[in-house]
């Protein structure tokens, strides 16, 4: 029988006590090899939760898969802010450029049914409206009607 224990770890420092510790301790398997592996997998997303699975099979065998962290979480880190504004339609917290945007995008690649790159970074934009971020200086909607005519279609015009 397999098991699967799913939890939010830190990237790159999740440890053996809750909530990975517990779970996987009655599994009967190396609680270590799995919180490195874990690590390893997840210290790109320093400083954010990031979804974990690991599965186990009945050998002791174990895989790990990691998801990305949410797209808010990708948009606080790029413009350097702990919290979303608490009023986003009057107060902005911080301005997220092109480049941000692609790289968040390509990111969640795995996570996005959109299908060409530009469209995922209309995604990202689209998540930066109750955060109270702007886009290139532009507010989340009128950005994402820059983005339909073009105007930074040099910038998002790379393939996926």
């Amino acid at each position: 029988m397999v098991s699967v224990v799913e939890a939010l770890v830190s990237g790159g420092s999740a440890t053996p006590g809750p909530p990975l510790g517990p779970s996987l301790g009655p599994l009967g398997v190396n609680v270590k090899a799995i919180i490195d592996k874990i690590n390893e997998q997840t210290k790109a997303f320093s400083g954010m939760q990031v979804p974990v699975k690991v599965i186990v099979d009945d050998k002791k065998q174990f895989t790990v898969q990691v998801g990305t962290p949410p797209t808010s979480a990708l948009i606080k880190k790029e413009v350097g802010v702990e919290t979303g504004s608490g009023t986003p339609n009057t107060n902005t917290v911080g301005n997220l450029t092109a480049k941000q945007a692609v790289k968040i995008a390509r990111m969640k690649k795995s996570d996005t049914l959109a299908k060409s790159l530009k469209n995922a970074v209309k995604e990202v934009v689209g998540s930066c409206v109750p955060l109270g971020v702007t886009f290139e200086g532009l507010k989340p909607k009128e950005a994402i009607v820059a983005i339909n005519s073009g105007k930074f279609d040099s910038e998002l015009s790379e393939p996926m």
